[in-house]
């Protein structure tokens, strides 16, 4: 185990990677992410590969680990791709205590070709760098902090399965380092990425979900952090999802307000469709006013709906509208179907709702249609459809991009 500030620098043998780009975003004074300087070296006891079949989320990792430090002042140091190993902190290392904590999920995918493929990397990226930014911790250039994890992926280019369905998860995190019980903005930082082959999130196909709707707990409020993927707003959602559990709910639907207004899905962002009181076919999900995050599948969603479902007459809307507006829409026949969207499950249908009501109000199920003998609605099934064309390259689109060998 190593210190932060020797993260890794003893490791031999190395190889650099050598360029003359320069994409340091910061004063002239401050270094940037550069990916030219970047030093790898290669495990010795590589580890042999697991079935795929046997794989189980965020259980078994690769050989490697990208890490880039920051330090105030002088700004970010080489990069390095060394062995996968603990990371060695004092106890008084201000992540432990005031939450400098802030991450990504994100994928990488083999093409029918054998071609490695990340999904709209530099979304992640620009989103990491304002989570990053929000609590006081450095900010990078996006561009070149993709093309670091570009070239991470490529060394573990082994890992990625070739099975359909299957994909490389990669976890992109940056934390404070600096040794302090003062609370201010760290002086040192570290970057890391770490990654974990995955299989399907449904193996056997979709499995619609059963939420929780309730107005005893709230994710987040405006003037907050909930737009932002710090490691500060999971913790405090586990508690709610335990209790939900206990009574046969497979998640949580966070509401906000006495209105009732729906925000997220577990750590996704909710998609309802129904027919709406003018007799028009909408997609509706909530808009990016502070208490949801700006999801990167949220974002394809919406832009592939426009796309497709634009064109069949369909609305694509962002905006406010309440757990109550669902119930009205399920009572009258209006309600089509509803399905969380994230990384991990691109889609997740959802069956029924309960909600408690509301402050006054009187609880209750909502019921979502769901086709018969089906687990999923056929606006969820074409969008996953959608989103695995270009994750995999079947459908050529800007937002795959190629990993270089």
């Amino acid at each position: 185990m190593l210190r932060p500030s020797m993260l890794l620098r003893a490791a031999r043998p190395v190889t650099r990677l050598a360029s003359v780009r320069n994409y340091s975003s910061q004063a002239p004074a401050l270094a940037g992410v550069d990916p030219s300087k970047m030093i790898i070296q290669r495990t010795q006891t590589p580890k042999e590969l697991m079935k795929e079949e046997d794989l189980v989320f965020g259980r078994t990792f690769t050989d490697h680990m990208l890490s880039i430090e920051w330090v105030a002042g002088k700004g970010w140091s080489e990069p390095r791709i060394t062995p996968y190993q603990n990371l060695s902190l004092d106890p008084a290392t201000c992540v432990f205590h005031y939450g400098f904590s802030c991450f990504e999920g994100m994928k990488a995918y083999r093409t029918e070709s054998g071609e490695l493929r990340l999904f709209r990397p530099r979304k992640n990226m620009d989103r990491l760098s304002l989570s990053s930014a929000r609590i006081a911790l450095p900010s990078f250039d996006p561009d070149a902090m993709v093309e670091c994890i570009s070239k991470y992926v490529a060394l573990e280019e082994k890992f990625v399965p070739k099975k359909r369905g299957y994909s490389l998860y990669l976890r992109p995190t940056m934390i404070g380092t600096q040794r302090t019980l003062g609370v201010g903005p760290p002086g040192s930082a570290l970057f890391f990425v770490i990654a974990s082959p995955v299989g399907p999130y449904y193996p056997s196909g979709f499995k619609a979900v059963s939420l929780e709707a309730t107005s005893k707990f709230v994710r987040a409020w405006p003037g907050g952090t909930g737009d932002k993927k710090l490691g500060g707003n999971y913790a405090p959602c586990i508690l709610p999802q335990q209790e939900a559990a206990k009574r046969g709910f497979h998640q949580n639907l966070w509401l906000f307000g006495e209105e009732g207004y729906v925000t997220e899905v577990g750590t996704m962002n909710l998609f309802t469709c129904w027919v709406n009181k003018e007799g028009v076919k909408e997609m509706v999900t909530a808009p990016l006013d502070g208490t949801i995050l700006e999801g990167v599948t949220r974002d394809s969603i919406l832009a592939l709906a426009k796309e497709h479902l634009g064109k069949e007459g369909w609305k694509i809307t962002e905006r406010k509208y309440t757990i109550k507006e669902v119930a009205d829409a399920a009572d009258e026949g209006r309600l089509l179907e509803a399905f969380g969207a994230g990384t991990a499950a691109v889609v997740s249908p959802v069956r029924r709702i309960a909600w408690d009501g509301g402050a006054n109000g009187v609880q209750r199920d909502i019921n979502v249609p769901l086709p018969e003998g089906k687990e999923a609605g056929p606006i969820a099934e074409r969008v996953w459809k959608w989103m695995e064309g270009i994750q995999y390259g079947d459908i050529k689109s800007d937002w795959s991009y190629p990993v270089k060998a």
